[in-house]
């Protein structure tokens, strides 16, 4: 039996679904309140437990989710009694057992992790992990697609044949010391890659690493390695070739638009050209694609469109507004923002006012989860809210669920990497 404290946590929900997929008895503790990763859980009748250090047996192997520190009560008692993993110690083993695509970078990893395994899966056998609860894989899987984060140098624990790096820019700003810092976790991970590396060369920081393999670079700029040339797009498609050396390759038809998911397409498409796949093959794959969750899902509800993103960084917040301006030209950008840990909001103040300041009105939303003030940040959201003039400091009930359906009509943006989608569905049955 496999046992995760914190079973419902982005990752641990995916390596859940993969282990039961695999044959294996795997059950789990964590909160009550739904949290979007666990549908595929409940999609298979795996158990979910309340935390209670008297759920480990020591028959099980428990499996410790990154938000839980010693000291909690149910990894005291897994510690005494059974054999442990850190959820990213018992990934890296896992992964030794087949040809493993790892997809890192401080924005992009998921999308472009799921867009990796969309291809791979037309042409392999593959399994994937991804960090929005979807996991898979099979007795008989070849390649595996996984989603590598960086937090605490977890991704360092991973020995992958191939790696896409979408970008670098500092985050979890509660461990690392500096960018120089940052960085270097990345560098370590280049060094555990086997075969071959695919970068992000319009990237500063990409550009700085050192590849102990090949490397290949890919961007909108046409110095790399792969890059794009005759790019057409309208508001749901872009149509361009593939260029490699300078050379046009192939072309492509796919339903992507902006520079962000453009570039999650260039690493995947450069793997995919190195692996041999056959273009139109990848194209019927692109267009086959379906979103990971939470990532710039959009819903038009009574003629007032929401977006659900989970961004947490500022970059990602200002792309997410952009991309919604891009795409709603005609409509107000209502930007409904949630951040996650203190110690980044505090840190990226300045970068987090400018990106909200994007959108037409601004409205924020406090900490809720458990890790948010884990280093000590004694920080509210009134610290972020005082700097933005205008903004409104959101209250998540009914009575901020009404202050925002007075929108109607407009462009609701949600962005958190918590539980932000609550709010939304009040305002829905309020419209």
């Amino acid at each position: 039996m496999y046992y995760f404290i914190g079973i419902k946590g982005t990752g641990m929900a995916s390596l859940a679904a993969m282990l039961y997929d695999l044959g294996n008895e795997v059950c789990g503790s964590d909160l009550s309140k739904h949290f979007f990763t666990e549908d595929e859980l409940v999609k298979r009748g795996i158990r979910i437990l309340p935390f209670d250090e008297n759920n480990i047996k020591p028959e099980y192997t428990v499996i410790i989710g990154n938000a839980f520190l010693e000291d909690f009560p149910e990894v005291v008692a897994a510690r005494k009694l059974c054999k442990c993993y850190r959820y990213h110690e018992f990934l890296g083993e896992l992964m030794k057992d087949y040809k493993t695509v790892s997809i890192c970078g401080s924005h992009g990893k998921t999308t472009t992790t799921t867009i990796t395994k969309t291809v791979f899966s037309r042409f392999k056998k593959t399994g994937y992990l991804i960090g929005d609860g979807e996991g898979y894989l099979s007795k008989d899987s070849e390649y595996l697609c996984v989603e590598s984060d960086e937090f605490r140098r977890h991704f360092a624990a991973y020995h992958p044949e191939y790696a896409i790096i979408t970008n670098i820019e500092i985050d979890h700003v509660d461990y690392f010391k500096d960018e120089q810092d940052y960085f270097n976790a990345y560098q370590e991970f280049v060094n555990n890659v086997k075969e071959v590396v695919f970068y992000h060369g319009d990237d500063e920081w990409c550009r700085k690493l050192v590849f102990p393999e090949k490397a290949f670079s890919f961007g909108l700029s046409e110095n790399n390695d792969y890059s794009l040339k005759d790019l057409h797009f309208d508001t749901s498609r872009s149509q361009f070739d593939l260029t490699y050396k300078g050379e046009v390759i192939s072309h492509y038809d796919v339903p992507f638009v902006g520079d962000h998911l453009l570039i999650d397409i260039l690493g995947v498409l450069s793997l995919s050209h190195y692996m041999g796949f056959d273009p139109e093959g990848v194209e019927e794959a692109l267009n086959s694609y379906v979103g990971p969750k939470r990532r710039y899902v959009v819903e038009e509800y009574k003629d007032t469109i929401f977006v659900d993103d989970y961004a947490h960084h500022p970059t990602e917040v200002g792309v997410t507004i952009e991309a919604s301006r891009k795409r709603y030209p005609d409509r107000k950008i209502i930007a409904i923002f949630k951040p996650h840990r203190a110690s980044r909001v505090l840190y990226f103040a300045k970068q987090f006012k400018e990106a909200l300041e994007k959108a037409d009105e601004i409205y924020l939303l406090d900490f809720t989860s458990i890790d948010d003030k884990q280093d000590g940040t004694d920080i509210d959201i009134t610290y972020l809210a005082q700097m933005i003039p205008g903004s409104h400091v959101l209250p998540e009930n009914e009575e901020g669920a009404k202050m925002l359906a007075e929108y109607k009509g407009e462009c609701l943006v949600f962005m958190s990497s918590k539980d932000i989608y609550n709010i939304a569905e009040m305002v829905k049955e309020l419209l």
